[in-house]
């Protein structure tokens, strides 16, 4: 194993010490418990928004952080959910009185810690409403949850319910549109190789040379099946047309396509992919009214992609477009 780290049990302390340093205009970082805060948070009146999660997916969800999108994340540790009173702490560093959105991934640890400090907080007086992003059709099930996993669907919630509370929407119009997003978004995702936690220093699974897996998680979890390398075009069949059907899309639906490189994927490859999305989404009449190409919701190095579709909807479209500044998606500012 060859990674840029100084040492294993520190490589999410050092790498938020490092996003300090380089974005001191867009966030602060708090230790102990860690906690990535929007430099101008709380803002009176604003719907304050938080996600978290294990360290690992880089730019999510640390990098959403700021104007447009989040108001605060938690990262917990490489691949491991942060805890309740990370959790806690943000929502109350973010409280502007106009109430707190949760939007959780759908990982056992994730809903579990994330309840709890709800809970907490309520009791603390603030208001919160939480959402689960469960938009991945590969499994029901998986190692780390019980229904569907939240992937690829998750940034396009943060962004869009982002613009509606930085538009000064209620907590509840937010809450609404955030599972609006959700429920019509699906995802689905690839793996062309193994990653390796820095713990571990051994590849998180075992994939032959010449095989790809179809389905996987963005943990390493198994797929639908495991198969020969093929062309880009197959692979995008592969993961396409159980998005469409699962909807199901219907010939007419506009989309966003989001196609998502798992970490060590050249973006090269990414537009690859893109055409033949865009050919398939073609035949099945659905016209790509807006599009995002690069890596958001990483699995460290592994190299793969996954692809996520959005129905849109004027709402969603306008706030999907309005302006954001953040460490990693910076537009119209």
């Amino acid at each position: 194993m060859k990674k840029l780290i100084n040492a294993p049990d520190a490589v999410v302390t050092d790498s938020l010490r490092g996003m300090e340093l380089a974005h001191p205009d867009l966030i602060r970082v708090q230790y102990g418990p860690s906690i990535v805060i929007r430099k101008d948070a709380p803002i009176s009146g604003k719907v304050g928004i938080i996600s978290g999660g294990g360290s690992g997916h880089e730019p999510m969800h640390g990098g959403f952080v700021g104007m447009g999108m989040l108001d605060a994340a938690c990262p917990g540790e490489v691949f491991t959910s942060p805890t309740p009173d990370q959790m806690q702490e943000a929502t109350k560093a973010v409280d502007g009185g106009a109430g707190v959105l949760h939007v959780v991934k759908n990982y056992t640890g994730d809903v579990m810690n994330f309840d709890m400090a709800a809970e907490l907080a309520k009791s603390e007086d603030v208001e919160v409403e939480s959402v689960l992003t469960n938009d991945d059709v590969a499994v029901e099930d998986s190692l780390y949850t019980a229904g569907r996993r939240g992937v690829g669907v998750t940034v396009l919630v943060e962004k869009i319910a982002g613009g509606a509370a930085e538009d000064r929407k209620s907590l509840r119009e937010v809450a609404d549109l955030a599972t609006r997003v959700n429920a019509n978004g699906r995802s689905m995702g690839m793996a062309l190789t193994p990653c390796i936690t820095p713990a571990s220093g051994s590849p998180s699974f075992e994939l032959g040379d010449d095989e790809v897996e179809i389905g996987i998680g963005i943990h390493g979890e198994p797929g639908r099946f495991r198969e020969k390398i093929g062309p880009a075009s197959q692979i995008a069949e592969r993961l396409v047309t159980p998005i469409v059907e699962d909807l199901p899309f219907n010939s007419g639906d506009k989309v966003l396509a989001f196609v998502n490189g798992m970490g060590g994927t050249p973006l090269i490859e990414l537009y690859v992919m893109y055409a033949e999305v865009a050919k398939l989404l073609q035949e099945h009449g659905l016209t790509i009214e807006r599009n995002l190409i690069g890596n958001y919701i990483t699995s460290l190095e592994m190299q793969g992609c996954s692809i996520t579709l959005l129905k849109l909807d004027d709402e969603m479209t306008h706030y999907w477009d309005a302006p954001v500044h953040t460490p990693a998606l910076r537009r119209g500012v």
